[in-house]
C-alpha cells in the first residue's frame, strides 16, 4: 500500500524464549516440513539467527523490516480530476508513500506538464496476532530448536503492545495489524481536513474480512516466508476497515472498490478503444488487449487490487464553489473512479 511504513515492537528478552509455547502456523505461510535442501543458509538468515540469539525472538514486523530492503495515466487523471473538483489550486503536493524507486508517481507525473514532487520510500510491515485460550497473543519468529539454521513461528507468552490495536468485538481468530499505517492515516486525515487535498490508496486488501495474508513471492510464485530470507518479496494485504477507523471521521472515506470497477469508472474502455483505433500494428494491438486483460480480468489483477480514497467532507457535499444558487444546501459531487468519470 502506498501509505504504510515500517513498524516494530521490541523483541522479547532472551530469557523469555524458553517460555514461548508453540509453533504458530498460518494458512499461507507455515514453515516446518520443508526439506533442508530447500532452505539455503543465506547471509540474511545468518544475520537473523545472530540477532535472535542475541536478543530473543523478533516480531513479524521486524522480520519484514530486516528482509525487505500500471495504470499510471489513469491514476494521473484521477488526481487531475480531484484538483479540478476542488478549485484548481495553483499549488498542491503529490506525494507517494510506498516501497520502490518512485516509478509509479514518475509515470503519473508524465500526465502533468509541470509539477514537482518529493518521493519517500517505505516498506509495509505488519504484526500478526492470534486468539488463544489465554487471550490475544502476538506471533514471533524464533530459531527452530531442532535445526539450528532454521526459523519458525512461535507465540508470545504474554501480552504485547500490538494487541492494543485489536477491536473489542473482533470475530476473527487471526488478525494482522499495522500501527504505523494508522499513524500515517491520522496525519493524512488531519492535513486533508485542515488544508484540503485527497489521498488515494491502491493495494491488495480487504475490508476487515481476511485473516492470514502474510506471504512471500519469488519468481512470481508463492514462497515460504521463512525460507531463504532475503531472496523473496514479502507482503501482506491492507485492512481497509482499519484505515477507515483510523481516519476517525475527520475526513470522508470512499471504498475500497475493486480495481476493475475503479478503472472502468475512469474510462479505461474508452481509452483502450482510442488506442486500438490509432494502432495499425497487430503486435501493438495484441499487447494493448493483453494489458487490458491483466488489469481488468477478475481472475488476474481486476479483483486483487482495491482503491480507497480520503477526501474532505465538503468535497462530497459539493463545496461552496459548487453551490447552486437555488438550493439552500450544496449538492453531492461525484468522485472520479468511485463513480463514472465526469469532467467539469
Amino acid at each position: 500500500m502506498t501509505v504504510l511504513v515500517r513498524s516494530g515492537v521490541g523483541p522479547l528478552c532472551a530469557l523469555a524464549r524458553a517460555a514461548i509455547p508453540s509453533i504458530w502456523r498460518g494458512n499461507y505461510f507455515s514453515s516446518g516440513n520443508e526439506p533442508a535442501e530447500n532452505n539455503p543458509v543465506t547471509p540474511m538468515l545468518r544475520h537473523l539467527i545472530y540477532k535472535i540469539k542475541s536478543t530473543g525472538p523478533i516480531t513479524v514486523a521486524e522480520y519484514m523490516k530486516e528482509v525487505l530492503t500500471n495504470p499510471a495515466k489513469l491514476l494521473g487523471i484521477w488526481f487531475i480530476s480531484e484538483w479540478m473538483a476542488t478549485g484548481k489550486s495553483t499549488a498542491f503536493q503529490l506525494v507517494e508513500l510506498g516501497p520502490g524507486r518512485g516509478t509509479l508517481v514518475g509515470d503519473i507525473l508524465r500526465v502533468f506538464t509541470q509539477l514537482g514532487s518529493v518521493l519517500k520510500n517505505c516498506d509495509i510491515s505488519v504484526h500478526l496476532v492470534e486468539k488463544t485460550p489465554q487471550g490475544w497473543r502476538e506471533v514471533f519468529i524464533d530459531i527452530d530448536p531442532q535445526i539450528s539454521d532454521k526459523l519458525r513461528f512461535v507465540l508470545a507468552p504474554s501480552a504485547t503492545p500490538a494487541e492494543a490495536f485489536i477491536q473489542h468485538d473482533e470475530t476473527r481468530d487471526h488478525v494482522e495489524v499495522c500501527p504505523d499505517a494508522g499513524v500515517i492515516i491520522e496525519e493524512l486525515s488531519q492535513r486533508i481536513a485542515l488544508t484540503g487535498g485527497a489521498a488515494l490508496v491502491a493495494d491488495y486488501g480487504h475490508d476487515g474480512t481476511k485473516t492470514d495474508t502474510f506471504r512471500g513471492f519469488c519468481g512470481h510464485k508463492l514462497h515460504d516466508v521463512l525460507i531463504a530470507p532475503g531472496t523473496a518479496d514479502l507482503t501482506a494485504d491492507v485492512d481497509f476497515s482499519y484505515l477507515r477507523r483510523m481516519a476517525q471521521g475527520k475526513v470522508a472515506s470512499l471504498g475500497p472498490i475493486k480495481q476493475h470497477t475503479f478503472l472502468k469508472n475512469m474510462g479505461i474502455d474508452v481509452r483502450l478503444k482510442v488506442l486500438l483505433d490509432k494502432s495499425n500494428e497487430p503486435s501493438v494491438r495484441q499487447q494493448l488487449l493483453q494489458g487490458y486483460d491483466m488489469l481488468m480480468n477478475p481472475k488476474k489483477m481486476g479483483e486483487r487490487f482495491n482503491f480507497f480514497a480520503l477526501l474532505p467532507h465538503e468535497r462530497l457535499q459539493g463545496g461552496r464553489h459548487q453551490r447552486n444558487a437555488r438550493q439552500s444546501k450544496p449538492f453531492a459531487s461525484l468522485v472520479a473512479g468511485f463513480s463514472e468519470l465526469a469532467w467539469q
